[in-house]
């Protein structure tokens, strides 16, 4: 009776060495494939961006360029008003994500508070922001009258409050047991201690997702420099600068400059330039991800799901 078990424990074991073997089989492949899926497109807009552009126009461009080239990044470099402009982009990034962060982080702590009567009525008012907007002209006019066209606080105050980012930062809040603000509250703390000193360091992981989201819009976002600092170079951003560049490089594609820097060793493309303006545009972020990666999964999971 005893071997029996022990054939059938080790029988037991053997299958499920087998399977647990087929499986990290299947997993590691299903990953690597998954890895060359998000890395090849990164790695091609790279090997495009230091090759020549005339070359790259025959294709056949995968993984390392054909021609070595720094001309594309230099074409890029040298353009006018891109250094102001990135002085300009990285600001907006850092004030507007610290503003953004604060307003909307002060905000889900007050709409979380149990004791908050209206909390309900904000929520659902401000659900419906996220679906529901008076329009392009109408934002406009609003700002031109705010007094905030033209000037470096358009990128910075209409993005201070959003109302998925405060409900996503809600949701994490209401998670944090009660009994930890009746024990501060029992030894005389106030509201504001509360949210400094015992909700804040708690919400570090949803802070963190939050700013993240923030930082890449704001670093990517060019659409607003283009509508309401157009007239303006003082307050001009990377991206707009790097999107007029690309508009004047596929425009003058055909014309006779164009084809005579084509017989040049390194000439440029709009197909080159667009893809290093792509790796300068993304190099940021990347080197940013890393150090927010540990706190986003948590944060996004936890904040974005209530039970």
């Amino acid at each position: 009776m005893a071997k029996q078990k022990e054939i059938e424990s080790k029988s037991v074991k053997y299958n499920t060495s087998v399977a647990d073997k087929i499986f990290t089989v299947i997993n590691t492949l299903f990953m690597i494939a998954f890895v060359v899926i998000t890395l090849y497109p990164v790695l091609n807009t790279l090997a495009i961006s230091l090759n020549d552009g005339t070359d790259a126009l025959r294709g056949g461009i995968y993984l390392f360029p054909r021609k070595w080239t720094l001309q594309n990044y230099k074409t890029v470099i040298h353009k006018n008003n891109l250094i102001n402009g990135a002085v300009v982009s990285v600001a907006r990034t850092i004030i507007g994500t610290l503003t953004s962060l604060a307003a909307n982080a002060l905000l889900a702590f007050i709409v979380s508070r149990k004791r908050f009567l209206f909390k309900s009525q904000l929520s659902l008012f401000w659900v419906v922001t996220m679906y529901v907007n008076g329009g392009l002209i109408p934002v406009f006019l609003l700002y031109k009258g705010l007094n905030l066209t033209n000037s470096f606080w358009v990128y910075i105050v209409p993005g201070m409050l959003s109302a998925f980012n405060m409900l996503v930062i809600r949701t994490y809040m209401t998670g944090i047991p009660d009994s930890l603000e009746e024990s501060a509250q029992l030894d005389g703390a106030g509201y504001m201690t509360i949210f400094i000193k015992i909700v804040s360091p708690l919400c570090k992981p949803v802070y963190a997702t939050v700013a993240l989201f923030v930082a890449v819009g704001q670093w990517n976002s060019w659409f607003d420099a283009m509508l309401y600092n157009r007239m303006s170079d003082q307050y001009t951003t990377l991206q707009y600068e790097l999107m007029k560049l690309l508009s004047s490089v596929t425009n003058q594609g055909a014309s006779a400059e164009s084809m005579k820097n084509a017989t040049a060793a390194s000439a440029v493309t709009p197909t080159s330039v667009r893809a290093a303006a792509t790796i300068l545009t993304m190099l940021p972020i990347v080197c940013l991800y890393p150090f927010l990666q540990r706190y986003f999964i948590t944060g996004l999971t936890i904040g974005g799901v209530k039970e």
